[in-house]
């Protein structure tokens, strides 16, 4: 399934509003005491490094589409 320009580009705006939260996450992390907030923001950067993979792999097929057509 082709993607089209638009849709690729809202898949990077995705990715680098993710990376921006992601990176915040983990730095806010060392300045925060309570451990069940420690907790939610680990959780946090699990779910978006996940989340980040795929939108990559999204990324990844869309530049493979393009080479092709």
């Amino acid at each position: 399934m082709a993607y089209a320009l638009h849709e690729t580009l809202e898949v990077h705006e995705l990715a680098a509003f993710k990376t921006v939260c992601m990176t915040k996450s983990k730095t806010m992390r060392a300045l925060v005491s309570d451990p069940a907030l420690k907790a939610i923001m680990l959780l946090d950067v699990e779910t978006s490094a996940r989340q980040l993979q795929e939108l990559c792999s999204i990324l990844e097929r869309a530049a493979g589409e393009e080479v092709r057509l």
